[in-house]
């Protein structure tokens, strides 16, 4: 079972969502914003992967839960990266933050699947993207779109 990110549409940086974590709007007053980041990435555009860590540290610094942004970050760059390197297409990056904990999800537009390989010893730091999203988020996965897919991660709340 996969769950659906919660929270608006396109925004600045730190900025709230017109959206609660329960889809309400911001009129409900008992209900917390969601912080979230939206940002387009460029097609083979490496300079998208710093200033998506960039983005992300201070998202999650304005969340006040940075207990594990090292962990988010190196993350967020695997996916980033294998987003702008094994497609020739642009990316949408969205992170969100709640009372459950933080997924960040990156959507392209190329329908062929990612691979999960167990690294060799050998290989140099290819191949090795997933193998870390699979070990260190607390759930992961890949969901199908109409047009390609989105490759997301999970950090519970208690940890992050």
């Amino acid at each position: 079972m996969e769950r659906q990110a919660r929270g608006g549409g396109p925004i600045t940086i730190g900025a709230f969502s017109a959206k609660t974590a329960d889809g309400k709007t911001d009129d409900d007053t008992e209900q917390v914003p969601v912080p979230q980041l939206r940002r387009r990435l460029g097609r083979a555009d490496l300079r998208a992967v710093p200033e998506a860590r960039r983005a992300l540290r201070e998202l999650l610094g304005q969340w006040g839960r940075t207990g594990r942004s090292d962990v988010a970050e190196l993350l967020t760059s695997e996916l980033v990266t294998n987003a702008i390197v094994h497609t020739d297409r642009d990316a949408l990056l969205t992170a969100t933050v709640g009372p459950r904990g933080l997924r960040v999800e990156v959507r392209d537009f190329v329908a062929r699947r990612p691979r999960l390989r167990v690294p060799i010893a050998d290989d140099g730091t290819n191949g090795r993207g997933l193998f870390l999203v699979q070990s260190l988020a607390d759930s992961w996965g890949v969901r199908p779109h109409g047009v390609g897919k989105a490759v997301w991660f999970e950090l519970e709340a208690e940890a992050a």
